[in-house]
């Protein structure tokens, strides 16, 4: 069975406090959660939203390295 909180700490390479301080939750909460497998919806959504953000955020730094290079190209003709 998924652990979506340990999971998402692991994925993003925080500990539950640093995960906590993110979105919003102490890390007591999160190991409650985790350890009971109760994750409230609420929980569960800011988890996701973390965790697309990274993806999105990641998006655009490839994005901004590529416009960079099409730069450093089109300023080198």
């Amino acid at each position: 069975m998924e652990n979506l909180v340990k999971d998402t700490a692991k994925k993003l390479s925080l500990t539950y406090k640093e995960l906590g301080e993110a979105i919003g939750y102490s890390e007591s909460a999160l190991k409650a959660a985790s350890s009971s497998g109760n994750i409230s919806e609420q929980l569960s959504k800011s988890l996701e939203l973390l965790l697309k953000n990274q993806e999105l955020q990641l998006q655009n730094n490839e994005f901004n390295e590529l416009k960079a290079t099409i730069k450093k190209f089109i300023n080198s003709l």
